[in-house]
């Protein structure tokens, strides 16, 4: 029985859960609704606190348009997790003291499998296929009961690829002996592995990286730019590229017009569309691209079955979806044409500037020594979701962050109302009537505490009953394993970043907050208090197969899937595996910090080849 199970189901109200019996009878006997709503009580309760953050959030162009849940500077959405918190780098103080506006901390929770290749084009020429998850008939309710919308289990999931950028890290700019080198698109000769600051392919020393994320976004609540999704009832995507600003081997960040507009991680972004034409320009300058326009993006239905394509052109990676079940198709391509640009680094500068760029992929294989090296994650080539971005609200304060004020459902500390993490997380919120179908009010800030729904018995397959849990939750989204050029990848892991998100930074009530750092710096006990499933969470979702007419193909939720076919162990601990000690080029040059970010399984042969 999870922890807390029987404190949060004897507080649930007699009333709401008669009304909730009554609402979900139809079809299910006494039975099946008593033991589907003894789980759904578990995000019962509710907390309130008063709001205590002091510090100014940021005002610019993007945090005007979308908010701040699209800034990269206080746990976005659409933002890839750092290795680090801003104010690790030897550059934040000075920064902060010349008028730079960010918060300290940033990050989110990121299952994930990456699969690997070492044959030519797997690093930059990928195939998956994909099938949308569909919603429940039963509608979620303000009070915490009722259904599960995928919309509250992930703002988004993506396919993942690394990418050149000659403004991004880990050696932006160079240093005295080392000059930035260039990033040739598509090679393998930007493979810079070594831990040894005297070997000539020292990984602080390698080419400019960004990362590349193909986002899809679920229906059924509040619309970008301030929510995370187009229509009511259509999904959309977006070719997203993130690029961390900052130079690793000296902890320079860029000059204080660039942090103040674009953040130390800018964001290029475009939706796709029919035509493959950008509504928007792409730059991380033009933040206009995060409203959408329903006549020109591409839009796909709910269960509808896509081929998901990425490879590069002569201007630029291209993403393409192809909607099987309708037959229409959506493009984008990173490219100067589509106004995707890179931010100049310019330390120095007085004002932020951006040069038009075609993003190519970085590598020719996919390899495990073809990673990001100033990610949290270790990998290339990935399927990842993004999760801990949803909890109750039933009001919403008038202030900057949308701090709400009446917190809901499975919230399990009073502390939560303060600002982004560390101080709360109950922030960047919208009422009830923001919403374009499901009539509810909810917070999108990064769940530091691990209490919100997606910590829930909300997901596929998480309870036993399959009647009760085909009304109550949506379906998992099924995709298949990568393929380069018709041929499969030949190995592959399980991640997930669930202790770079529970460490003390965002430790909220969490009696032993998870001890990540082992050198430089260094915690007294590394590991202790690194736990997956994470604290105060009662379920978290995993990885599983189940054969399909397409082949094998993976889903995301419980144990209890039906058709499933292999389990990895049955639940996250076993599927993720132990903690694994990651390494990171930092300041002063040649010193290297070595961290807890990821729990991470084995390299195993992929078990579910496509196709």
């Amino acid at each position: 029985m999870p922890k807390g199970f029987v404190r949060k189901f004897s507080s649930f109200p007699t009333r709401r859960f008669e009304t909730r019996r009554h609402v979900l009878a139809v079809g299910l006997s006494a039975a099946m609704v008593a033991a589907s709503l003894a789980l759904v009580a578990s995000q019962a309760g509710a907390s309130v606190a008063a709001s205590t953050y002091k510090q100014p959030p940021p005002s610019n162009p993007t945090t005007k348009i979308a908010g701040l849940q699209h800034w990269c500077g206080s746990n976005g959405i659409t933002c890839a997790e750092p290795s680090r918190n801003w104010d690790e780098f030897a550059g934040y103080s000075k920064a902060v003291r010349h008028g730079a506006h960010m918060f300290p901390y940033i990050g989110h929770d990121e299952p994930a499998a990456l699969f690997y290749s070492n044959q030519p084009g797997a690093g930059n020429n990928v195939t998956w296929q994909l099938a949308l998850p569909k919603d429940p008939p039963t509608l979620p309710q303000q009070d915490g009961s009722g259904g599960t919308f995928g919309f509250q289990l992930h703002p988004t999931f993506w396919f993942g690829m690394v990418m050149c950028d000659p403004n991004g890290s880990p050696n932006v700019g160079g240093i005295p002996g080392h000059p930035a080198v260039p990033c040739k698109p598509n090679s393998d000769s930007n493979i810079f592995a070594s831990t040894n600051p005297n070997s000539p392919r020292y990984f602080g020393l390698g080419p400019g990286q960004a990362y590349e994320e193909l986002q899809l976004y679920p229906p059924g609540w509040a619309p970008w730019p301030a929510g995370i999704g187009c229509t009511a009832r259509q999904w959309c995507a977006a070719l997203n590229i993130d690029t961390f600003q900052d130079n690793e081997n000296t902890g320079a960040l860029n000059n204080t017009a660039c942090l103040n507009t674009v953040s130390p991680e800018p964001v290029n972004f475009a939706f796709l569309t029919n035509n493959g034409v950008a509504t928007a320009p792409g730059s991380p300058l033009h933040p206009e691209h995060f409203v959408p326009d329903p006549s020109r993006d591409f839009l796909m239905n709910s269960g509808d079955s896509l081929t998901v394509h990425l490879s590069d052109t002569a201007n630029g990676l291209r993403t393409t979806i192809v909607d099987r079940t309708t037959g229409t198709s959506g493009f984008m391509t990173a490219s100067a044409a589509n106004g995707f640009a890179t931010v100049n680094w310019k330390p120095n500068g007085k004002t932020c500037t951006a040069s038009p760029l075609n993003f190519h992929p970085e590598f020719s294989t996919s390899s495990p020594l073809t990673r990001n090296v100033n990610a949290a994650h270790t990998y290339n080539i990935a399927f990842t979701d993004e999760i801990g971005h949803f909890e109750y609200c039933g009001k919403v304060g008038t202030d900057a962050l949308g701090t709400c004020l009446e917190p809901l459902g499975s919230d399990t500390n009073n502390g939560d109302t303060a600002g982004p993490a560390p101080a709360g997380d109950d922030v960047f919120c919208l009422p009830a009537s923001a919403s374009l179908l499901v009539k509810i009010g909810g917070c999108l800030g990064s769940d530091g505490d691990f209490d919100g729904v997606p910590y829930t018995f909300g997901w596929p397959g998480s309870i036993s009953n399959p009647t009760a849990d085909a009304l109550l939750h949506p379906t998992s989204q099924l995709f298949s394993s990568p393929t380069t050029g018709g041929n499969n990848y030949t190995s592959m892991a399980f991640e997930a970043d669930i202790s770079r998100n529970e460490s003390s930074d965002s430790a909220f009530r969490v009696d032993t907050p998870c001890q990540r750092f082992v050198q430089n710096p260094s915690d007294p006990h590394p590991g202790l208090g690194c736990v997956n499933p994470p604290p105060n969470s009662n379920f978290y979702p995993f990885y599983s197969t189940r054969n399909t007419s397409n082949g094998c193909m993976w889903q995301e939720g419980g144990p209890y899937i039906p058709g499933t076919t292999n389990l990895f162990g049955g639940s996250s601990k076993t599927e993720f595996g132990p903690l694994r000690q990651i390494s990171y080029p930092t300041a002063p040059f040649g010193s290297v910090t070595i961290r807890l970010n990821d729990f991470r399984s084995n390299t195993i042969s992929v078990p579910c080849p496509a196709g």
